[in-house]
């Protein structure tokens, strides 16, 4: 870890709690928020964010799973999420979502009209804030704990 965290402390809890509470619950309650208010499919839920999760390193992320009523995607769903160019276990809306994370996360500059013509064919306008706002909670998030190195030791609680 590269923050001191006093014997005893939860790593989670202290840095994003005790130590920064003015900021750290509120970003808190946002990433809960985008967990418990998603009204995305949990397929393009998670291409993104296994997407952003690849791409940040987070080793929490990379193994959580979203569950929803009991149900979470196949195992080799993150591998489909690698290769989401070329898979054939994802449908349109679910290889843009993977795309979208990748993007935003890595060239969002190159985000192009056509790009956005895609997008619209499969999203709605608020779908499209909904995700954007989720691949940014991600991407701020994950990459947190990963630099701070508390992505070993994450776990979410229970919505």
């Amino acid at each position: 870890m590269n923050i001191d965290i006093p014997e005893g402390k939860d790593p989670i809890g202290y840095v994003w709690g005790e130590m920064v509470p003015g900021i750290g619950v509120a970003a808190s309650n946002l990433s809960l928020a985008v967990y418990s208010h998603t009204t995305l499919g949990l397929r393009e839920f998670e291409a993104a964010r296994l997407r952003i999760a690849q791409i940040n390193g987070c080793v929490f992320c990379l193994d959580w799973r979203t569950e929803r009523d009991g149900v979470k995607v196949e195992e080799e769903f993150a591998d489909a999420v690698t290769e989401w160019r070329t898979t054939d276990a994802f449908d349109e809306r679910t290889r843009l979502a993977a795309e979208y994370a990748e993007r935003y996360a890595l060239d969002h500059h190159g985000i192009d009209d056509d790009f956005w013509k895609r997008m619209a064919e499969h999203y709605s306008q608020k779908e499209i804030v909904e995700l954007s706002m989720s691949i940014g909670s991600w991407l701020a998030f994950g990459r947190l704990n990963h630099v701070l190195g508390i992505d070993t030791v994450c776990v979410l609680p229970k919505i």
